[in-house]
């Protein structure tokens, strides 16, 4: 029995049709996931349509994307497609215009691909000059008219991520001056949820008969992008879970030392002389926070290629760390009091010492020693509830792993939003809102990450579970928040 041809395999043709030197390729190779094409700052490079598979079903569908050559004169191309089935005018098309005028020739080579294989034209508008100025537009959206094929507009080179309101400025113009829906879909920056309203915009565009293989393709899409999310999640929790359950011991005259350590810093603070030695305490701390810092660089080597990107983690993603460390020792309430009072007096002068003393790391990772702005009271019996401990021992303190999981968040985002297009991956200043918007969904999911702090004298390998059922959580919310147009792709 013959299947109907709903259920029948298909293949969807995506064609990136623009002005030349816009950024199809750019924007082909991130939506791809892999370098395909020649890029470079100058019109007409691509002279010949390429195809190339963008997702694949179980079912043998295929999602083909087609890179072409950019339009030239637009207004000598509308004229040329009016003479389609003329012999004449095919003559001149594929012989004349082929050796006397090439970049003319191949920009009518990627209007045949449009005619031949597309079921959606993915239209590129750059978002780096005015519409008022884009004075080929409205001769390329003729051609596209006279073309007779769907037409989704992608407003391009929008430059790093943006707040929601002045990217709706930038779409809302755009939308304006073409007289049709705007999708922004940056090349350089965009991200996975992004790429899923691109995918619905398609679907709508299509004609009934095609959207069934289609919606075969964006569901073995989903799973692919879900999949890396997840598998991103995994290796965030597998960090968090390591530095929360790190431990670096001190010697038994440990206490000794500290207090010599912190009277030294309370001159340093006065402006008095000290001796410079690195003691156990600081010692433990260098020793967890290189740990700390290995790891980040591994764990973010990972998120890379989890996402199809090439290159490798530096320093400079170490830009946002932890200030904080907690002690864990048996503390009885006459030794508090000794340290409250001189935390009291010289906390701001402990910090500045550490800040500046040489306790750091590449690219900005401090290994401080803050120890909290706490009464005496408060300090004693912060330690006496961790009881048990034989001996004193170096942790990363509550207010330390939540900035760590704030970290992990924002360094996500970073990667996720990396498009391929922009070359081998590398750390980037993120946007200020970001911050913002992290610490917004942190401090929403505190409580949870909280009682996964909680278990910290468990096993890391118990203690992750719960680690990546937040970050899934906050990292769903994050995204929401971000984009929350497009919020039914994270349920």
């Amino acid at each position: 029995m013959t299947p109907p041809a709903s259920a029948a395999p298909a293949t969807i043709g995506l064609s990136l049709v623009s002005h030349t030197n816009v950024g199809k390729t750019t924007l082909a190779r991130t939506l791809l996931g892999r370098d395909i094409g020649e890029v470079r700052d100058e019109a007409h490079v691509t002279q010949e349509a390429e195809g190339h598979a963008m997702a694949e079903s179980p079912e043998g569908d295929r999602l083909e994307l087609w890179d072409t050559p950019g339009f030239g004169d637009s207004v000598r191309l509308a004229r040329r497609l009016e003479q389609a089935g003329n012999p004449i005018g095919w003559f001149l098309a594929e012989v004349w215009d082929r050796f006397r005028h090439r970049p003319f020739w191949s920009a009518q080579r990627a209007m045949r691909n449009v005619l031949e294989r597309a079921d959606v034209v993915l239209y590129l508008v750059n978002a780096s000059e005015s519409p008022a100025d884009a004075g080929y537009l409205d001769a390329e959206l003729k051609v596209l008219q006279l073309l007779g094929k769907p037409v989704v507009v992608l407003l391009n080179q929008l430059g790093p991520p943006q707040p929601r309101a002045q990217e709706e400025a930038q779409r809302s113009a755009w939308q304006q001056r073409v007289g049709r829906p705007v999708l922004p879909l940056d090349a350089f920056a965009r991200c996975w949820v992004q790429e899923g309203a691109l995918l619905d915009a398609v679907a709508a565009a299509l004609p009934e008969g095609r959207r069934a293989a289609f919606e075969r393709l964006r569901r073995a899409w989903e799973a692919r992008s879900c999949g890396v999310w997840q598998a991103s999640m995994d290796e965030l929790a597998h960090r968090l879970a390591q530095a929360a359950t790190d431990r670096e011991p001190l010697p038994a005259a440990g206490w000794g030392g500290r207090l010599k350590s912190l009277g030294s810093a309370v001159g340093r603070s006065l402006g008095l002389a000290a001796d410079t030695q690195d003691g156990p305490q600081q010692q433990a701390m260098s020793a967890l926070a290189q740990r700390a810092a290995d790891a980040l660089r591994q764990s973010t080597d990972r998120l890379i290629a989890l996402h199809g990107l090439d290159g490798r983690a530096t320093d400079t993603v170490l830009a946002r760390v932890a200030e904080q460390f907690a002690l864990r020792g048996p503390v009885d309430e006459g030794r508090a009091a000794l340290w409250g009072g001189a935390v009291t007096g010289a906390l701001a002068g402990l910090k500045a010492d550490l800040l500046s003393g040489g306790l750091t790391l590449g690219g900005g990772m401090l290994a401080g020693g803050l120890i909290g702005a706490l009464g005496a009271a408060g300090l004693a019996r912060g330690f006496n509830l961790m009881r048990g401990v034989d001996s004193a021992s170096l942790a990363w303190s509550e207010p330390a792993l939540d900035e760590l999981a704030h970290g992990a968040l924002l360094g996500y985002l970073t990667v996720a939003h990396y498009g391929r297009g922009r070359g081998d991956w590398q750390a980037t200043e993120h946007p200020v809102f970001w911050n913002d918007r992290v610490a917004e969904v942190v401090a929403r999911h505190r409580e949870a990450l909280h009682a996964a702090w909680a278990r910290r004298d468990e096993p890391a390998s118990a203690l992750q579970p719960a680690l990546r059922q937040w970050l899934l959580t906050a990292s769903q919310d994050l995204l929401a928040s971000l984009y929350p147009q497009h919020a039914a792709l994270l349920r």
